[in-house]
């Protein structure tokens, strides 16, 4: 196989919907070309049932979110195909990442969304479970973007940090383009799960914080920021990954209530949480990661396009230059559908998909199980 048409289909830690990638993909030299992508938003009703399962689902509901969420997955990839006017014949394969719904580094993890329904449904093969190899190896099970960071999306010449910035945030410093000696990557913490939750607390209505304008009206509580920056996680060392289990709602709770109790506003709460996801990326890069002053920054991810955290980072990590990945490669919303339909391609090429520096799995590993058509 030297060229393939494939869809990504990606719904991240920040549940805010279905992501579509179709991506026109070559073996010698590798390479990702997007070719369309569509973004499917969930519903209140949605996202409601999947952070419900996540939180206290048994056997029944995870069963039925299973199926419920193949069947979502498999109307994202024909709506796409339908914009793209491409028919399900002329695809691969899909490359369906899952919803996670559990992800506890180093021992287990479990996305949902059921393969064999899409394949039915579809009518074509699925590439699916990508982390549960890398994870049997010993390894965190994530991050897995960082070997598309360095394959794909590294400057030719010089040193590249790129950040993504979903429900949680993740940072992959590439020394140059195709790469991998030297290579670093990790979750910071929370990206932008955390605000969300705390606006959703505030505001049922409100599935995130607008254009950043309620952490832009209010003003970050310092001694519940320095007590949230003691967690232990910020201060491990890579390898490693987080998730909703640690950073989810409950956390969000929590700091919306020390926030009160130390005489803040809501907003007060948003703008805290905000500046916990800024203050916890900027210390990671410059922790655990050689980049010198003039290696650009490349922001993507839903929090990419929150103004106010924008802002702040583009702040705190002053004078190193911060760049959006849309000014350099293509939408940045549409980086984790393309980046798994690249693994996806990887899969069915026999080729690994892990980056061991990134997730401290003992080796490279072929990633993901394949469901015919």
């Amino acid at each position: 196989m030297t060229t393939a048409l494939a869809v990504g289909v990606m719904s991240g830690t920040s549940l805010d919907g279905v992501s579509t990638a179709l991506v026109r993909l070559e073996e010698k030299p590798l390479d990702a070309q997007l070719v369309a992508f569509r973004q499917d938003a969930y519903t209140a009703p949605e996202r409601g049932q999947i952070i419900e399962a996540i939180a206290r689902g048994g056997s029944k509901d995870l069963a039925l979110l299973h199926v419920a969420l193949g069947e979502r997955f498999a109307g994202a990839v024909l709506q796409l195909l339908a914009q793209a006017k491409v028919g399900p014949r002329d695809l691969s394969f899909v490359a369906s990442h899952g919803q996670t719904i559990w992800h506890e580094p180093g021992r287990a993890t479990l996305q949902l969304g059921d393969p064999a329904v899409i394949a039915e449904r579809v009518g074509v093969r699925v590439v699916s479970d990508f982390r549960s190899r890398d994870v049997a190896a010993g390894g965190q099970g994530a991050p897995l973007v960082p070997l598309a960071d360095v394959l794909l999306f590294g400057h030719a010449e010089r040193g590249r940090l790129l950040l993504n910035i979903g429900g949680m945030a993740n940072v992959t410093f590439v020394p140059r383009r195709a790469v991998t000696g030297g290579a670093v990557a990790f979750d910071t913490g929370p990206g932008v799960a955390v605000v969300d939750a705390v606006t959703r607390r505030i505001d049922g209505a409100a599935a995130f914080d607008a254009g950043g304008e309620r952490a832009r009206r209010g003003k970050p509580s310092r001694k519940v920021l320095e007590a949230l920056l003691a967690d232990p996680y910020f201060a491990a060392p890579p390898p490693k990954s987080t998730g909703r289990e640690r950073f989810g709602p409950d956390y969000a709770a929590r700091l919306l209530d020390d926030v009160k109790q130390a005489g803040g506003s809501d907003n007060d709460a948003v703008a805290t949480a905000t500046a916990l996801t800024v203050e916890t990326i900027g210390r990671g890069i410059e922790r655990w990661t050689p980049a010198r002053a003039p290696d650009e920054l490349v922001i993507s991810g839903g929090g990419a396009r929150n103004p106010r955290l924008v802002e702040l980072l583009a702040a705190r990590v002053a004078p190193r230059p911060v760049v959006r990945f849309e000014s350099l490669f293509f939408d940045g919303e549409a980086k984790e559908a393309l980046v798994f339909a690249f693994l996806g391609f990887l899969t069915v090429l026999g080729e690994p998909g892990n980056l061991p520096a990134a997730t401290g799995a003992r080796g490279p590993r072929v990633l993901g199980h394949i469901t015919p058509a």
